[in-house]
């Protein structure tokens, strides 16, 4: 999985941005409230506005209870991104204690805030994964990144009960795909809006070619498909299935960026391969100079927006039956990569960051 941030040129830039944001926040917020306690409030949370990723303190560590490799990565892919902890840090605190347990952003915000006191090199995450279990997310179990990213996020958006901040939320993740489906015996045409938090990108393209690079795969991710056989689409004109021309035009990309490498196949019906084979990604992407005209949709709007830095790569070791996750991510506040291996995290350069190119003999 790798997450992009959008053109946030030097980092001393960025920092700046985060900060004016915050104060304007701050200034709403304090109205007639006293001016020292105002001004001490404003400057405990500049101070510990950037979470995990000021490093000040050197980076926490989180340690594995029970095959929570997979988890611990997303976790600090959350935290390093300073856009998604100023909302964290303006939730509402659920006043009962039993809500307070249950509460997937609070307890993240807890432990956020444990790593942030915490002078040792890793941290145990119990209350937040006693959480989740409450949520169904079990411990002692493979878990896709991507999925579990998904799932995640979308318990995030639904306990966050102030509207404003769950529609930050959702600008700060989410792409928004226009698809169209064409019956290619009546020339009926549907469509529909499609809001995604990840592309899945397609490792092979429609003739079972393997691709060479990101780029590619993008590119072929929004290549018009035929739908046949097995694929058909029920046409509402013809009443019955017929094979149907879907395309995907690109209408809107948000701040932080998800693309999902779909490094699986199945053989078998029920057999699980994964695709271990290189596929090299850029630290930078303008989407403008990989889609064509016809791949984004008229309406398409802060198209000059469209140009990303990398930020982190979730990648997994191992086969698809198990294996282990660890997190390369980019501090947006000082430019430096971190590898986040459970309790282990360690400074490292961007040819480490490339071994997650991917092949059978990946380690770290």
């Amino acid at each position: 999985v790798l997450l992009m941030d959008q053109g946030t040129g030097c980092t001393e830039k960025s920092r700046k941005s985060e900060l004016a944001l915050n104060q304007s926040m701050r200034k709403e917020e304090d109205g007639e409230e006293g001016r020292e306690e105002a001004v001490e409030r404003r400057d405990k949370q500049l101070r510990a506005l950037c979470g995990v990723a000021d490093l000040n303190n050197g980076a926490i560590g989180l340690y594995n209870m029970g095959l929570s490799c997979c988890l611990n990565s997303l976790l600090q892919v959350f935290f390093m991104n300073t856009h998604f902890t100023v909302i964290l840090r303006r939730i509402k605190v659920p006043t009962v204690h039993t809500e307070q347990k249950k509460s997937v952003p609070y307890q993240m915000l807890l432990l956020l805030e444990k790593m942030q006191r915490s002078k040792q090199r890793a941290v145990y995450p119990q209350e937040l994964v006693r959480c989740l279990t409450l949520h169904n997310l079990k411990l002692f179990v493979q878990y896709d990144a991507a999925q579990l990213f998904l799932s995640l996020w979308n318990l995030i958006k639904s306990q966050i009960t102030d509207g404003q901040l769950a529609d930050r939320l959702t600008t700060l993740y989410t792409i928004r795909v226009q698809e169209y489906l064409v019956c290619q015996k009546c020339s009926f045409e549907t469509k529909r809006d499609s809001n995604m938090l990840t592309l899945p990108l397609p490792m092979f393209n429609s003739c079972s070619q393997r691709l060479k690079t990101l780029e590619d795969s993008l590119s072929c991710f929004f290549q018009p498909e035929l739908l046949t056989d097995n694929n058909m689409c029920l046409c509402d004109q013809c009443e019955r299935k017929t094979p149907c021309l879907q395309v995907s035009e690109l209408a809107c990309l948000p701040h932080t960026l998800t693309l999902h490498l779909k490094r699986f196949y199945y053989r078998k019906s029920s057999w699980t391969q994964k695709i271990s084979y290189s596929l090299p990604f850029p630290q930078s992407l303008d989407f403008n100079q990989i889609l064509t005209q016809e791949q984004c949709h008229p309406d398409a709007k802060e198209k000059a927006d469209w140009q990303y830095d990398l930020f982190g790569v979730v990648a997994h070791s191992g086969l698809a039956s198990f294996g282990h996750y660890c997190a390369y991510i980019r501090s947006l506040t000082e430019g430096k990569w971190y590898c986040f291996n459970d309790s282990s995290v360690c400074q490292v350069l961007w040819d480490d960051v490339k071994c997650t190119y991917g092949n059978s003999h990946t380690h770290w």
